[in-house]
């Protein structure tokens, strides 16, 4: 298994751990875990290619749902109300 396929398992291992955690580690885990994720989203399309790059976001979307829904309100109070 490729580098980039066993890191990607393993984030997704830690972000269900953290998922166990109480809640006032959510946050801050979750910019960590947004920090990570990135490069290593790269470093899997890099790797694999677009498609496996889609899946991995996909799944890191579902881990990551809350920050990426506020984000996602965050944008469209700052684009469509200025």
């Amino acid at each position: 298994m490729p580098i980039s396929l066993t890191l990607a398992s393993l984030w997704a291992l830690i972000a269900c751990l953290l998922g166990l955690a109480p809640s006032r580690v959510h946050w801050p885990a979750a910019t960590v875990l947004i920090a990570t994720g990135i490069p290593l989203l790269g470093l899997v399309t890099w790797q694999m290619g677009p498609w496996w790059g889609l899946a991995l976001l996909a799944a890191g979307v579902s881990v990551l749902r809350w920050p990426v829904f506020y984000a996602g309100r965050w944008l469209r109070r700052r684009f469509l109300q200025g």
